[in-house]
């Protein structure tokens, strides 16, 4: 990312609407910005690690995302602005301290980010997190574009001061990383200075006067944020329908009234500000038109709001049709499209819609599947996991009695596809394979026989594997733990984590090693080279075979990307297609097919394998898994 400081005020620049929502936060006077790395919101913080030597400000990727909510409150306590920003599983694991601090109240402006993934571009499931606005009483906003972005970040930091509380700012995926013209305005020249009264005690008793406190700063919110302006109108006075939408919706209900050329009977209700919902508004709207279609993602979380606030103007407003999710007019799951809004509204107005010709669909795809080779997930050339997990599949596979692979959330969640070789059996949240593990390991008094295994990324070690992993130990429980060391938070764009010892900002921090907190704990712990394919596959052999108990692996090895910018491995990989077996070997092209590394190809004219040169980057390990030892690794100054 670039040094958002640089830009100039009244310049139109290009921003991507995560640095727009990171330069809002510097022009709002953000003093302290903490983050656990997750798509799609990694680049917040990224820029603000960036930008943090030119703005004088304390930037950090924190162990997760409810250390770092707690971090910006501290400093919240203190009379600074600060931000925490995470994806939408993060506010999960946040929840329990967002729903204490929103009683206890703030002092310096405090604002969540939450980016959420619709469709599950980048994660384990589309939750939409704005429930957390609704359970905790909490202002939300919703912004359509990266100018938006920057301006309701500064709009929230203003609001959260004049309530004393958090405030929630919700961007999406395609908002998050699209790009746009913004114009920036003025960053400023001081920041107060941090102070806690020893007076001031932030806590949440007694609960219901504090209780009763939260709802009138919701209150409060609610009527700063009807005069805000980021709640528009565009359309006729009495729309044939009205469209209430949010985030990237309203831009995409805009574009469907132009495909089906209705502006003039389409009414646009763009809501920016989504909670509290400003009734005033919504009565207002709702008595000038009879038909209303809802749009926004994942939930039909207004949708359901202004149905209920319908229901208590029922008498007033007369009767209405409501479209959207509930109707069947629009998905249930997944993103929204202008073409599928088109289609929603076409229904709704008696117009017919046809995104493209029927022929020229089926056409498109039969040239596409002619054309375009399948392409399946699968672990980068080199990857380290690839090998970790032909180590656990054969170890397990020698030992005979159906081992059970826990796994995790992180690069290494491809286990379960066929690059993992379908090895791992269970992957829900951050931490998640250590518990299922735990509890598994105890279920032997009850007759359950098989081999456990537990998988885990450095990074999601040190976010949420702690708590399981004590559990484990403190209750005894029988499996054996391999943490896949790969020195980096790999599938969110290689940011550094507590056992790299590098700091948001580049600078040297104190590395926190894993096999030191695991010895001491008290458990069994060896480090194995994953690469070292017979010392991994014997590693994990022993460890299943051997006494009862709570044992650790930590397979490490570098990110082979990572290792790639730093000088790359260290091999030419070539095939003596003299000893090459081709379709004979083993169970049928046993490298390519088994093996499945994207740098291992087969040559269907000479019918023996091929290294693709321009893929492989040469680490050596698929030689040693050739039973006719025809791959061969030459070190690259002799192979030059």
């Amino acid at each position: 990312m670039a040094d958002l400081t640089k830009l100039k005020a009244g310049e139109l620049a290009l921003l991507q609407g995560n640095e727009a929502i990171a330069r809002g936060a510097l022009e709002a006077g953000l003093s302290l910005a903490a983050a656990y790395p997750g798509n799609p919101s990694s680049e917040i913080l990224e820029s603000l690690a960036d930008s943090a030597a030119s703005a004088g400000i304390y930037v950090e990727w924190s162990a997760n995302e409810k250390v770092a909510l707690e971090s910006a409150a501290a400093a919240s306590f203190t009379g600074l602005r600060a931000m925490a920003s995470m994806k939408q599983n993060g506010v999960n694991v946040a929840q329990d301290f967002i729903c204490n601090l929103t009683i206890s109240g703030t002092q310096g402006g405090i604002v969540l980010i939450t980016a959420d993934d619709p469709s599950g571009i980048s994660s384990t499931n589309e939750e939409d997190a704005r429930f957390i606005a609704r359970l905790a009483d909490l202002p939300l906003l919703e912004p359509s574009t990266p100018a938006e972005c920057l301006a309701m970040v500064k709009f929230a930091f203003d609001l959260s001061e004049a309530i004393g509380n958090l405030v929630v700012l919700r961007s999406l995926s395609r908002l998050s990383h699209t790009r746009a013209g913004v114009v920036p305005g003025p960053l400023p020249t001081g920041r107060p200075q941090p102070f806690w009264d020893p007076k001031q005690i932030w806590n949440t008793v007694p609960v219901v006067p504090r209780h009763q406190a939260m709802k009138d700063k919701l209150a409060k919110a609610g009527q700063i944020m009807a005069q805000s302006g980021f709640n528009a109108y565009s359309g006729p006075e009495s729309p044939d329908l009205l469209v209430i939408a949010s985030g990237s919706s309203a831009l995409y209900a805009a574009e469907a009234a132009g495909l089906l050329g209705v502006d003039r009977r389409v009414g646009l209700l763009k809501l920016g500000c989504t909670w509290p919902l400003d009734q005033a508004l919504l009565r207002k709207h709702l008595a000038d038109s009879e038909r209303v279609l809802f749009a926004e993602e994942v939930d039909p979380f207004i949708e359901t709001e202004v149905k209920a606030l319908y229901a208590q103007q029922a008498a007033e407003l007369g009767i209405k049709q409501f479209f959207g999710k509930a109707s069947g007019h629009l998905p249930q799951i997944g993103e929204l499209t202008p073409g599928r809004l088109a289609g929603a509204m076409a229904a709704i107005l008696g117009l017919t819609w046809q995104p493209a010709e029927p022929q020229y669909l089926q056409a498109a795809r039969e040239t596409i599947s002619r054309l375009v080779p399948f392409r399946e997930f699968g672990f980068c050339p080199g990857c380290p996991h690839r090998a970790s997990y032909w180590a656990i599949k054969q170890a397990l596979s020698l030992d005979g009695r159906q081992g059970v692979v826990s796994g995790d959330i992180g690069c290494y969640t491809l286990g379960v596809h066929s690059t993992g070789f379908r090895r791992v059996n269970s992957v829900h949240c951050m931490g998640s394979g250590l518990g299922i593990s735990s509890g598994l390991g105890k279920l032997k008094s009850l007759g359950f026989q098989q081999p456990v295994v537990g998988v885990v990324g450095d990074s999601t070690f040190f976010h949420a594997a702690l708590p399981g992993l004590v559990n484990a130990r403190w209750n005894q429980a029988d499996y054996l733990l391999i943490v896949l060391d790969n020195s980096a938070t790999a599938m969110t764009g290689f940011q550094p984590h507590p056992g790299t010892g590098q700091t948001a900002s580049g600078q040297p921090g104190t590395a926190v090693d894993v096999e030191q907190v695991c010895r001491a704990l008290g458990i069994d712990c060896q480090v194995v080279d994953p690469y070292d394919l017979a010392a991994a596959q014997q590693a994990v052999y022993q460890a299943v075979q051997g006494e009862p108990g709570l044992k650790v692996l930590i397979f490490r090895r570098l990110c082979a990307l990572v290792q790639g910018r730093q000088g790359g491995h260290p091999y030419r990989m070539r095939v003596d297609q003299s000893l090459c077996r081709g379709d004979e070997c083993g169970c049928h092209r046993f490298c390519s097919r088994a093996f499945r590394c994207p740098g291992l190809n087969f040559d269907q004219a000479a019918g023996r394998a091929v290294i693709d040169e321009v893929v492989c980057v040469g680490c050596g390990v698929c030689a040693q898994i050739c039973p006719a030892g025809a791959i061969r690794a030459e070190a690259k100054e002799a192979a030059a």
